[in-house]
């Protein structure tokens, strides 16, 4: 009997294993094509400036999987943009940045799900981009006055994204509950350890 209920838990253990492993696999893809799909460049900046909404899915698979998922979602979707639409210069700090921003967010909303906490982690997530590329943009154009130039672009990307995804992602929670994708007291446990 003691071999079946350990089978039992390997067989459970690979199958969330496997749907972790797609879900953030779903999120990369989805947070490479909604910014390589839909994105503007600015005209105000040295580099052109871009927006897109690639912190759409970004947001919504760290808020509703947590920091894994978003850190990979963030630093590999848009570092995967960088490296092959020709912002290459800007892939390492795009990985480490929006990489950290998934990050904080999906940490904090693995703690606390609730809409005022969503809206203080895509703060800080805003927080961390500006600060990320402005420091990537004093490295790269030797420039603090350039760097500021990319501030307003970002404050438009990431408030476009909260507006979005803060309109939704109660519904998406509830949607992924009934389709047997989010188990909060099972979530909650896999987060802690």
């Amino acid at each position: 009997m003691k071999n079946a209920s350990t089978a039992s838990g390997t067989k459970t253990g690979r199958q969330t294993t496997v749907k972790s492993l797609t879900i953030t696999a779903i999120f990369i893809a989805l947070t490479y094509v909604f910014t390589a799909m839909v994105n503007i460049r600015l005209p105000i900046a040295a580099n052109g400036g871009l927006i897109h909404l690639g912190n759409i899915p970004l947001f919504i698979g760290a808020i509703l999987f947590g920091r894994k998922t978003g850190f990979l979602a963030g630093g590999i979707g848009m570092g995967l943009f960088d490296l092959l639409s020709g912002w290459t210069i800007w892939a390492p700090c795009t990985f480490i940045t929006v990489g950290l921003m998934g990050f904080v967010v999906g940490l904090i909303a693995e703690r606390h799900r609730s809409f005022r906490w969503y809206t203080l982690a895509i703060t800080l997530a805003c927080v961390i981009k500006i600060a990320g590329y402005f420091i990537a943009d004093v490295i790269i154009y030797h420039s603090a006055i350039v760097a500021l130039n990319s501030i307003p672009g970002n404050l438009i990307q990431v408030g476009v994204a909260a507006v979005i995804v803060l309109a939704v992602i109660t519904r998406l929670e509830i949607a992924a509950r009934k389709v047997g994708l989010l188990n909060e007291d099972a979530e909650r446990k896999a987060c802690i350890s």
